[in-house]
């Protein structure tokens, strides 16, 4: 997904500055802006707002620096005194200002305009406070702000927030101290429209790719929470257990890997957590597909459904998945010859999107379980069940607890 640089004008006429727009594969989408780290519109910037397209929305990233030194792009890593100089030297009210003049400019878009006109707010480090003071000074409709420096010196603007805010705050950022922490927590806490969030644990800058402190799971959960707060606000709305159907129905209806593939991000992946079995981007799982997975389930394979839980960002699929091993299964049990034998075994799958593409699956099941029914685990003595585990999920008035009676 390749961007565009647009140039915008101050509105209080002193001069014009650039910005980064990515655009959804759909053409538009709800606006966001996303305002910078202290590193300027960099490549990580970039990347964040290509990744938000991905969701859905239509993202500007304004050059915040441009009346210090347009273009400015440095490196986390090894520029950070000019970073610091240059966050010591920011204006802040006229930094506001071009944040307003990015929210403006992007609902008159129509890119926007097609999908209800709204704009969120997005902000890391120095855009983290700069999305705070977006739901107190401007007209966003949402904001969502990570690891915010500086916002315990605006809590006397809290009185304002005008929409939804979220903030992501860092246990262990030395940028925000125990104390600064404590008095955004106590000043902003059990307001209605204000969800926060503290990441036990984590440094600043945990959601950087690539940086000294990203924390993956806490970046994972911290997108999750933001991206649903945005479409909560602003949508977009994908009805994603239709989406999922789709691709169920390609896999093991039709059969078609292409289809399959045709349903999932540009690069996507598929773990199968108890055998380590799937693939990592396009190339790998089209091959994993095509060699392991569509053609080489048993013809009788049948999924049925228990539960499914949707959210703004995944589905969870509670199944039963059953089959008689009349074929090499290479991706459940693999470089096991057919036994024959029956298998009914509770599968559980978490599918997550991005925008209307499956991103990535996590499958999890019993893999004791199956070797007890295709025969190749004794349970004898053994803490683990057969066809038993199906039959439970199905029926809970089941005996429980015979494990437990077995093993005293």
């Amino acid at each position: 997904m390749a961007g565009q640089w647009i140039t915008l004008d101050a509105a209080d006429g002193s001069g014009h500055f650039r910005a980064y727009l990515a655009t959804p594969a759909a053409g538009g989408g709800p606006g966001l802006v996303l305002a910078q780290e202290i590193f300027g519109v960099n490549q990580t910037m970039r990347d964040v707002a290509d990744y938000y397209a991905e969701e859905g929305y239509t993202v500007l990233v304004p050059d915040l620096f441009w009346r210090q030194e347009p273009g400015i792009e440095l490196d986390a890593a090894t520029e950070m005194p000019r970073a610091f100089a240059l966050y010591q030297g920011f204006d802040e009210a006229k930094g506001m200002a071009d944040v307003q003049t990015a929210i403006t400019s992007l609902r008159a878009r129509p890119e926007v305009q097609g999908h209800g006109g709204k704009v969120g707010v997005l902000g890391f480090c120095l855009g983290g406070k700069l999305a705070y003071l977006a739901a107190c000074r401007t007209d966003a409709d949402v904001v969502v702000g990570y690891y915010g420096v500086g916002i315990e010196a605006a809590l006397a603007e809290a009185a304002n927030i005008r929409c939804r805010l979220v903030l992501h705050i860092a246990e262990l950022d030395g940028f925000c101290p125990p104390p600064a922490r404590e008095a955004i927590v106590q000043a902003l806490s059990g307001r209605e429209s204000v969800e926060l969030y503290v990441y036990p644990g984590v440094d600043h800058a945990f959601a950087r790719v690539g940086g000294d402190h990203f924390h993956k799971s806490s970046a994972l959960m911290a997108h999750q929470r933001s991206v649903t707060a945005l479409r909560r606000e602003m949508g977009p709305n994908y009805d994603l257990s239709a989406l999922w159907d789709k691709h169920c129905e390609y896999e093991f209806g039709t059969r078609d890997v292409d289809a399959t593939m045709s349903t999932m991000v540009a690069e996507p992946y598929v773990n199968h957590i108890p055998t380590m079995t799937g693939g990592v981007g396009y190339r790998h799982l089209h091959d994993f597909y095509t060699r392991y997975f569509v053609n080489s389930n048993p013809p009788d394979t049948s999924l049925t459904p228990i539960s499914r839980t949707v959210g703004a960002t995944q589905v969870v699929d509670e199944m039963l998945f059953c089959f008689t091993h009349t074929t090499e299964i290479p991706w459940m049990l693999p470089g096991v010859a057919p036994t024959g034998r029956r298998v009914e075994i509770p599968l559980l799958a978490v599918i997550k999107f991005r925008g209307d593409k499956l991103y990535h699956e996590h499958i999890y099941w019993d893999q004791a379980s199956v070797l007890v029914q295709v025969g190749l685990l004794d349970p004898k003595g053994l803490p683990v069940a057969g066809v038993e585990t199906g039959r439970k999920l199905l029926d809970e008035t089941l005996p429980s607890n015979e494990l437990i009676r077995v093993g005293n």
